[in-house]
């Protein structure tokens, strides 16, 4: 009984407040759940850029910039990107400030940035498909390796991009009903971290696939 009544006391104004843990300090239940799938997940990328390093060090590789026509759509790709975590950074800001106007704004201009990201990917896979004869097992010019590592690699973070856009399109909608209105930002917290983390990982993405 004495826990239930602990748990009331923890919510002021709205607003959860967490209590410190020995192990966890003040970390919320939803957060320690997404670093555990983020920890989970990186190892899944982990595993998809060795395997490249390795197949790239041990076969014929053709240039990727020379092979991909060039970086120009994959820097803006990039740029895009980290604006859009620098605009997630705000939308949190915003809700402890309790500006519930600039949350909504700075929601809806990152899930811009996501499906921005996401029409120039789809329009690079095109451009390869039919300029540069690269498709999902095949590569005209060179190792076709080189094809499938490259479609598998950024479609697999594409993939993540998508899922994120949806994620924070939910937490659009939960702003739009008033829900990070009182200055409680633990769940845009958890869905930030998921989005700083495709970030970070379309850098080293952007770094080794078509850089080195």
């Amino acid at each position: 009984m004495a826990g239930h009544a602990n748990t009331k006391d923890l919510v002021h104004d709205g607003v959860i407040a967490y209590p410190d843990d020995p192990q966890f300090g003040k970390a919320s239940p939803n957060k320690l759940g997404m670093w555990l799938f983020l920890g989970t997940d990186a190892m899944s990328f982990s595993g998809l850029l060795i395997a490249y390093a390795v197949l790239r060090a041990t076969k014929h590789w053709p240039n990727p910039v020379e092979a991909l026509g060039g970086v120009h759509l994959s820097g803006i790709m990039t740029f895009i990107l980290i604006c859009s975590s620098v605009s997630m950074v705000m939308a949190i800001d915003a809700v402890k400030m309790r500006q519930p106007k600039q949350i909504r704004n700075w929601l809806l201009a990152t899930i811009i940035g996501g499906v921005i990201f996401l029409g120039i990917q789809a329009y690079e896979y095109v451009h390869l498909m039919t300029d540069m004869g690269m498709t999902f097992s095949t590569y005209e010019h060179g190792n076709n390796l080189f094809s499938s590592t490259f479609f598998a690699i950024t479609g697999f973070h594409g993939l993540h991009v998508l899922s994120g856009v949806i994620y924070l399109t939910y937490m659009y909608v939960l702003a739009l009903r008033g829900r990070f209105d009182k200055g409680d930002y633990g769940l845009l917290e958890v869905c930030g971290l998921f989005w700083h983390f495709v970030d970070l990982v379309w850098i080293l993405v952007f770094t080794f696939i078509y850089l080195i």
